[in-house]
């Protein structure tokens, strides 16, 4: 059973959820990109070139991939928190024009997958899962706050629930009216 099939609490506002999304997303970039640093004992040759080459392109274009995953559930987030697309045009300095064309199928598949994950058959993986983590956000919250609390360099403000202490559910109040 999860928390929204008990009735106890209201759920979480679609901001929030989106906000998880992307939080996960920069997760996956910066474990990624940190991959790349370590220099591996026998990754070299003893001439200084490569044993495995294009394997370093390789996971530059994963890491790649997933910043420009990151980059769409930012730009969702925005988008479901209120933002219009003169603000996106404006911050990725294009048109809002471009910025809808580059985005408004995210932001409706992002809105659709919460009304109706079932219909996400062909999408793929990676929609699968991010709709999996915006219906139920607590559960990847809870454990981006474990993979930041594992990698906070010095920052002590951050508290025991840095991402999931965030959250905001929706007001029931307001859920009431809107629905009556």
């Amino acid at each position: 059973m999860t928390e929204s099939d008990t009735g106890a609490t209201a759920p979480y506002t679609d901001a929030a959820r989106a906000r998880v999304v992307m939080a996960y997303e920069a997760c996956e970039v910066a474990d990624l990109a940190r991959a790349a640093v370590p220099i591996g004992e026998h990754e070299l040759q003893p001439d200084g070139t490569t044993r495995s080459p294009g394997a370093m392109l390789a996971d530059a274009v994963r890491v790649l991939a997933a910043a420009r995953r990151f980059l769409e559930a930012a730009a969702v987030f925005e988008r479901v928190g209120g933002a219009d697309w003169q603000l996106i045009g404006d911050v990725l300095e294009v048109s809002p024009q471009t910025a809808r064309a580059r985005f408004a199928m995210a932001e409706a598949g992002f809105r659709e997958g919460l009304l109706f994950p079932e219909g996400i058959g062909a999408a793929g993986e990676v929609t699968r899962l991010r709709v999996c983590m915006a219906r139920e956000p607590l559960e990847t919250a809870l454990d981006l706050d474990d993979w930041v609390l594992r990698h906070e360099d010095g920052d002590s403000d951050l508290g025991t629930t840095p991402v999931s202490g965030g959250l905001v559910r929706m007001d029931r109040r307001r859920r009431i009216e809107k629905h009556s």
